[in-house]
Formats: structure tokens, sequence, C-alpha cells
């Protein structure tokens, strides 16, 4: 079985042997002190952004020095994965930190990729997400960009543990403009209830901005839990700005959406630090899933291979900047593998709130999130390399990475499945070191057969408690589901 438990925190980080062991404890053991206040935490998920699209990561194009500032400031992950190349299946995976096909959250109800207006199906209520962990340990918890995991009274943020919920409840390109005959307009909400539709979606990242301030102003004396979603760059052909970055970036709208989001950036920090919030808080951010291929292109996954929405390193390894000056030290670098799954439990340990009841695919990773030099040499050793990390499309296992080595396992190209690039064309494995060859230019599958081997074993017990094509789990659980979806209407 795959082990869901919080893991040891032996593994990443190799100690001077002198070190004595009260020092030892103090840094591997996250949880607070009593007489320290639990941190604040902030978690921004912007939708449609690939790596090279940010500063800190070699984008040329976008200026973003907001973005770039968490990471002079905090760690930056290398090797940082969301647990899907699209939206739904990403965004129920960090909230829940399971696989999205351990809680049927891998397709629609109609059996599409991401869940559509209307839809039959919506994240459980009975699954455990990050704000129901720390609203348990007293946390104001709220909401504010795109929900996409359900848009029935069921399955909205206020009943997944969020106090305050304000945004869109699915993507931004699912209108009635595009979709007159199936889907409504697109809603503005704040908790339940719809205030306008359609909502200009130009304004939709200053407005969500805004409202998130506004949230942290209010709670300023008590612990709060900000997930901000932005809704862009988004999925539409054209990215959406409002007026003030319309034209300005060197990268058309696309670039404007991007400066836009680094500019959300710097108003929460600089709310933070007026409010004397900024060096208690956890500050995490990443995004959804790599920029899909556009025509003309406009996003940049670089420098890693493929587009968003399958399952390649650009779809899925994302860019990821954590900040808090408590615990991590300003400049740090890591290539440990990480996911959006580790988030949940690292939260619930930090804040001394108890794990989920349910089995979970997350690991605690504090030690190598919040590592400190002066403690000894840090190591790319991560919970992963042990068991593996799994890259479905939908239901379909199609490969695993261990340490350096990312395997892509022998699929028929005419599954008609979305195959990422650096995949077979024949059905065999493929073999990268991606560690070292990140935009996957060689592969070494027969220089390597005992890798490939131990590789295919990790994937069939995964496969086993997971699932795959035409294969149920051992672990699978039912998504919340309704008989008679209705529209999202404006009172």
């Amino acid at each position: 079985m795959i082990q869901p438990t919080l893991r040891s925190c032996s593994r990443s980080v190799v100690l001077p042997a002198l070190l004595v062991a009260g020092l030892f404890a103090c840094f591997c053991d996250p949880a607070l002190s009593a007489d320290e206040p639990p941190p604040n935490i902030v978690l921004f998920f912007v939708d449609n952004l690939g790596t090279g699209d940010i500063g800190c990561y070699g984008s040329q194009l976008h200026r973003t020095p907001h973005i770039d500032r968490l990471a002079a400031e905090g760690a930056k992950f290398t090797s940082f994965y969301v647990a899907s190349g699209v939206c739904t299946p990403s965004r129920a995976a960090l909230l829940t930190g399971c696989y999205p096909l351990r809680v049927d959250m891998h397709e629609s109800g109609e059996g599409g990729a991401v869940l559509r207006p209307l839809d039959t199906k919506g994240l459980n209520p009975a699954e455990t997400t990050i704000a129901e962990v720390v609203q348990s340990a007293g946390y104001a918890t709220g909401v504010f960009g795109k929900w996409h995991l359900g848009d029935q009274p069921e399955f909205l943020p206020t009943r997944q543990g969020f106090d305050t919920f304000f945004g869109i409840p699915y993507s931004d390109d699912m209108t009635k403009d595009l979709r007159p005959q199936l889907w409504p307009e697109l809603p503005l909400m704040r908790n339940e209830q719809v205030i306008e539709a359609p909502v200009d979606r130009d304004y939709l990242v200053k407005r969500c901005t805004e409202e998130a301030i506004q949230f942290i102003e209010q709670n300023k004396d008590r612990p709060f839990f900000v997930y901000i979603p932005h809704t862009m760059p988004g999925s539409t052909k054209r990215p959406f700005s409002s007026p003030a970055f319309q034209g300005k970036s060197k990268n058309g709208p696309y670039g404007d959406s991007v400066e836009e989001l680094d500019w959300s950036t710097g108003q929460v920090m600089a709310t933070l630090k007026r409010l004397n919030l900024d060096e208690n808080t956890l500050v995490i951010w990443t995004s959804d899933n790599g920029a899909p291929r556009r025509n003309p292109p406009q996003g940049s996954n670089l420098p890693y291979q493929g587009d968003g929405y399958n399952t390649s390193e650009g779809a899925m390894r994302m860019p990821c900047l954590m900040r808090w000056p408590k615990r991590i030290i300003a400049g740090r670098t890591t290539d440990a593998v990480c996911s959006t799954m580790d988030l949940l439990p690292t939260i619930a340990k930090l804040v001394g709130a108890p794990l989920p009841e349910n089995d979970i695919d997350g690991h605690e990773i504090s030690r190598i999130a919040f590592a400190r030099p002066e403690f000894g040499q840090e190591s790319v050793d991560s919970p992963w390399d042990e068991q593996g990390f799994a890259f479905y499309y939908m239901d379909q296992l199609q490969a695993i990475r261990a340490g350096r080595w990312k395997l892509y396992l022998p699929l028929d190209p005419k599954t008609g499945l979305r195959l990422p690039p650096a995949a077979s064309k024949e059905g065999k494995v493929a073999l990268y070191d991606v560690r070292n060859d990140v935009h996957e230019d060689r592969e070494v599958a027969a220089e390597h057969p005992d890798v490939v081997a131990h590789l295919t074993e990790l994937a069939a017990q995964i496969r086993r408690e997971i699932g795959d094509v035409r294969q149920v789990g051992t672990g699978r659980r039912e998504a919340g589901k309704v008989e008679d979806p209705q529209p999202l209407i404006k009172p």
C-alpha cells in the first residue's frame, strides 16, 4: 500500500556528525513552540502559467519583480509538481493531498478532462481540504478566484472549509458566448450567491486581489489561510487584464496578464508588511499547470519540454516559491521532488492539526521546505524518491519519477489520450534524467535497464493502489454527485 501518513524528516538534509540532539530536534520538527503564534498562510495558485513565464525562472519577456522577490527572500523549488496537467484534477489534488484518481476527480461527469458548468460531479464534501485542516486549528479561511471543483451548492467552497468565497465557480472560458446552447453566463459569486452575471473578466484579478486584502485586514488579529487561485492567464486564447495593464508588456495580452498577477502578489505582500504580519506569514506561490499550446504561442514552459494539458514536464513541473522569514533562509534553491499534494500534510503539522482520516498521498516536507543551511549540507532526497511520483492523464498512468529519473511507460500511441512529447512514439518505455537533462534531449532506457525495472515496479504498486485504465485502485473513493444540477443564477 502507498504510505499516506507523515514521513520521517531524516532524509532531506545531511547533518554534521557533531550536531547536538537538541539542535537537531529544533530544526527537524516544524511544530511551533507553545509561545509562538501560528503562521498565517497565503497560497497563490495561478491558472495555466508556465515556469518560463517568471523572471526568477528565466523569463526575459515578463516583468515580475514582486514574484522574483519571493525567490530572493525565500525558497525556490525546481522539481515541484502538480498532480495533473489540467485544472480540475490539479486543484482537487492541491486541496486534498491526494492523487485526483484517488478522489474520483480525474474526469467530469461526462467523461471530460475537467468539470463543466452544471456538471453532475464535484469534490466530495466527505473529503478533507487544507481549509478544513487549518479551520480545525482556529484559522479564518477565504478563497478568492477560480474554484472549479463543482458549481452545485453541495460542492462550493463554503461547504469545503472556507468561511468566505469570492470568485468564479469554473473556468473563465466556460461562458455563454462560447457555448450559447449549453452553458450559462460566467457568474461572479460571493459565498453561495451569484452577484454578477456575466462578470467582466478584465477585472477578475484586480477584484479578487482587493477582496483578499480586505479579508486579511479583517482577520489580522487571528491566524488566517488565504487561498488565491487566480483566474489568469486563464484558458482562453486572449488572456484578460484590467485596463491599467493592457498593452504594457512585451508579450501581448498574455504578458499583460502575467504582469498583473505580479502586481497582485505585490499588493498582498505590501498589505502583510503594513499590518506587521509578513515575518510570520508563509507565502506559497505556484501554478495549476503549464501554459497550453496557443496560436500564436504566448506562454513559456522552458526549460522544460511540452505544453499544458498532458503529463509532460512542461505541463506538470511548476514554478514554486515559498517565503517565511521566520523559518526559510532567503535565497535557497532546492531540486528535491515535491508536490502540491505535500502542502496539506506539511501545513497540518505546522499548525498542529490532525491529518484527514482518509488516506492521502502527499508527504510532510518541512525538512525540505524549511531547511536552513547552517544545519548542514542540503540534499535533494525526497519521500517521493522511495515510492515514485505518478503522472496521470485522467485515469491513465503515463509516467513515474523517482530521484533524477522519469520513466514514460509503454503506451499505445493510438489510445487517443494526450501523450507527452518525450514519451515513446512506438509504445515503448522512455527514460530520462530529468534532473540533469531537464529538456529531455537524451533517452537512456537501454543504458539503465535496472532503473527501468525499478520504476516499472513502482508504477505497478501505484497502479494497484490508485488505479489505471480499466483498473480500479484499492484506495479509490467516490466523488460527490448530484442527479439534477441547476444553473447558478443571480437572485
